[in-house]
């Protein structure tokens, strides 16, 4: 932008922040080392390897950007700093800043955050939820955030979570009931007596999950529980007296006096109800409780692909891959978990269940148990407070013996930084075509998503993370089956390991204080030797190095006039993805590793980029030149168009040819063809990156028509010029007998357009 302002002749420095901006940088490690002692210097030390170009211009930003600040690398991840530092709750400003008059005025806190999980401050009682980067740029630069009044949904909560039960337990089965309801494009807000006996950190990972099931927020008021987080997480006595007297003067405390609110509509839950689960195999809304699990991955081996499956059938079901690690020879079958991650925001803010994890991972030593071999283990705290309390509490160390390292302080697993499968493991599970199972703790199990060999993603609690390590398969009924045997060859179930609610909440009481809170934030935005080592150059404008391969300009604004172009009918268009329900942005954009023989791999190589330092397309999101080529990239993709192929690959349809999205996408635009794409219900769910929109824009789709659309995706495609269109209620691809081959003419667009629009869409066989 700035770059833009400077050829039109205007003042650069104009293109600045008006709001307070944060930039949490947790996206970046990924786990090349784990289970050892050093896994965690060695990964920070590859990540800044990989990553200086992108961190040089961060700290330029810095310098060039006022109301900015950055929170450098191995802090944590954004939602968890924010949650235990940088949020308010209430703020404070001078009213001098804005008119001439001197006072203080105090107002709620209130965010929008470039990631969809921005929703976990909404167990803080702050009001904030995800955009897309282009909505977010539009915020900094003093734009309001319009939007439709929304329906809000009531949650009643009412009971107590039984013993046994954790919150991981609970907000899978949130998670189900609102999906079940349908709450997209609605706020939610939980209520009731059942409050009064959950934890603020439970809270927030209720609140974390609301792009999971749909809601623009999932909201708890604040009352004493929050006040208590606030002390705890080490706020001032000052901030917490003023939240607590302004929201009480406001009518926006809840107490135990407190009356029902009115909502739209309302749901309840008896928390009682609420049994251990897990949810998966490919979509956190699909809830498995830990009992039924074994007979459901059962049932998903032969259920077909189209209802989220796998439809193997005959011999394939008994597949079995036999090799050689330092354990000795191994087995694996279907699923076989070759990823246990505790990993992601979601619930390494949570002390119960990481107390819960530790708890179970010492009870597993001293009966002599140990993880299989060929399982990938990793611990990935949101905070460094957390290592400092497992620390305290003595179960780092045993953690440590089974595994679950501390591999980094960032996103790593969860957003798909899992790194490398080891060489064996992966050759087994390709050699054999095995459906091989992740178990994280993580908020999204999407196909293709944790790591591309693994077909079956489980989300779960860290304690069951570690008892499905230890197992070995997902295959198996911890309820009825032992997870080995003792030293003295006795089984050992889960329930041997498993602590009561009250082992937890002692090691919590004893161990987790409010000093560590405040001496790891007291210097949050400062980091590392290797972050303060890195210099910082330019100065106004940024210097563009056409040679980079993570930072170069992109071409949105390189052609920007100050003429406002014309909105036009799309004619002739072809349909270059046609796609069924449920298509996520990590199907479009995948955050992952980069193939070496995909086009995006191909354009590295030809740059002279080796493919060990390839890094992920998260980590490429600032060069425009490999996005594009990494959009549909994702190798579980189905695009109906090459049905059964699975991955980048589509028909383009004036030669006929089957070649890469990409490719085919350069051959309409040298063709002068617009492109479009078609798919099913709840098109572009999940993460909510914008280059999942810039990168259909710079391969020239104008439009995509779909059944629904989830909210922050469609509001970026509107910021790309993508027209999202849904198709009339009641009708979708099928039923109007469309296959994908026709020429698509969208009349009636014109200058005049406005949402909810009705227009013609002519399709025509050829």
């Amino acid at each position: 932008m700035r770059a833009a302002v400077a050829r039109l002749g205007g003042d650069p420095k104009k293109i600045n922040p008006l709001v307070p901006v944060d930039l949490v940088i947790d996206h970046s490690v990924q786990v090349d080392f784990f289970a050892t002692a050093d896994a965690l210097n060695r990964n920070t030390e590859m990540e800044f390897l990989r990553n200086r170009e992108r961190y040089e211009f961060l700290k330029w930003g810095q310098k060039a950007f006022t109301n900015f600040r950055v929170v450098p690398p191995m802090t944590g991840i954004v939602h968890q700093v924010n949650l235990e530092n940088l949020a308010q709750v209430v703020m404070v400003k001078e009213t001098s800043e804005v008119s001439k008059t001197s006072e203080v005025l105090a107002f709620p806190d209130t965010l929008v955050g470039t990631d969809s999980h921005t929703t976990m401050i909404n167990g803080l009682g702050v009001v904030g939820w995800g955009v897309g980067g282009i909505e977010a740029e539009a915020v900094m630069l003093g734009q309001p955030m319009d939007m439709l009044l929304p329906d809000v949904i009531g949650f009643k909560l009412h009971g107590k979570l039984r013993d046994g039960v954790t919150a991981t337990d609970l907000v899978l089965t949130v998670t189900q009931m609102l999906r079940k309801k349908g709450v997209v494009d609605k706020f939610v807000e939980f209520y009731g007596a059942g409050l009064d006996s959950m934890s603020l950190t439970d809270r927030a990972t209720i609140g974390n999950m609301a792009p999971e099931y749909g809601a623009t927020i999932g909201y708890f008021p604040v009352d004493e529980e929050t006040l208590r987080y606030m002390r705890l997480t080490g706020r001032s006595q000052q901030t917490i007296d003023l939240t607590q007297a302004y929201l009480r003067e406001q009518g926006l405390f809840r107490d135990s006096n407190s009356p029902d609110p009115e909502f739209t509509d309302t749901l309840e839950l008896d928390l009682a109800s609420v049994v251990p689960s897990l949810a998966g195999p490919k979509r956190p809304q699909d809830r498995v409780a830990l009992t039924e699990m074994k007979e459901t991955f059962q049932k998903a081996l032969t259920t077909p692909v189209k209802d989220r499956g796998y439809e193997l059938s005959g011999d394939s079901l008994t597949r079995e891959a036999t090799f050689g690690t330092n354990g000795g020879t191994q087995k694996m079958k279907h699923g076989a978990v070759v990823i246990a991650a505790i990993t992601s925001c979601t619930n390494t803010s949570n002390p119960s269940v990481l107390i819960a994890a530790g708890l179970v991972a010492k009870k597993a030593l001293e009966k002599g148990l140990n993880v299989k071999p060929y399982v990938k283990t990793s611990l990935a705290p949101g905070s460094r407070v957390v290592t400092e309390y497992l620390d305290k509490a003595g179960l780092i160390d045993p953690l440590s013996k089974l595994g679950f390292n501390v591999i980094a302080y960032g996103c790593t697993t969860c957003i798909g930084n899992s790194g490398p499968l080891p060489g064996e493991v992966a050759k087994a599970v390709t050699g054999s075509d095995l459906v091989a199972a992740a178990v994280i703790s993580g908020n999204r199990n999407f196909e293709g998503r944790v790591h591309p060999l693994v077909k079956a993603n489980y989300l779960a609690s860290p304690p069951l993370v570690v008892a499905y390590a230890l197992a070995g398969t997902v295959d198996i009924d911890l309820d009825k089956e032992p997870l080995g045997n003792d030293k003295d060859g006795a089984p050992v179930y889960l329930k041997d390991l498993w602590p009561t609610q009250q082992e937890i909440s002692d090691v919590i009481a004893s161990n987790v204080k409010a000093e560590m809170f405040k001496e790891r934030y007291a210097d949050v935005f400062g980091g590392s030797d290797m972050w303060k080592e890195i210099e910082v150059t330019g100065g106004d404008l940024y210097e563009w190095d056409e040679k980079s391969t993570y930072i170069h300009h992109p071409p949105y604004f390189q052609e920007l006039t100050l003429e406002v172009g014309s909105v036009k009918e799309i004619k002739s268009a072809r349909v270059l993805g046609m796609f069924g329900d449920s298509i996520t942005t990590d199907h479009i954009s995948p955050a992952g590793n980069i193939a070496v023989d995909s086009p995006a791999g191909k354009f590295l190589q030809d740059q002279d980029v080796a493919p060990q330092y390839f890094n992920s397309y998260g980590s490429r999101r600032g060069n425009d030149q490999v996005m594009a080529r990494g959009t549909f990239a994702n190798i579980r993709l189905k695009n109906l168009l090459v049905a059964p192929k699975e991955g980048n690959w589509t028909k383009h349809h004036t030669s006929g040819e089957v070649m890469s999205i990409f490719d085919a996408a350069m051959k309409y635009q040298g063709e002068g063809v617009p492109a479009i794409v078609i798919a099913g219900k709840e098109y572009g769910t999940g993460s909510s990156r914008d280059w999942a929109a810039k990168g259909p824009m710079l391969q020239g789709v104008k439009a995509v028509i779909a059944e629904s659309f989830e909210r922050i995706h469609r509001s970026n495609l509107v910021g790309m010029g993508v027209l999202p269109l849904r198709f009339a209620e009641g009708q979708n691809a099928e039923s109007l007998g469309l296959d994908g081959s026709e020429v698509f003419d969208i009349e009636g667009l014109d200058n005049n357009i406005k949402p909810k629009s009705e227009l013609t869409v002519k399709a025509k066989k050829i």
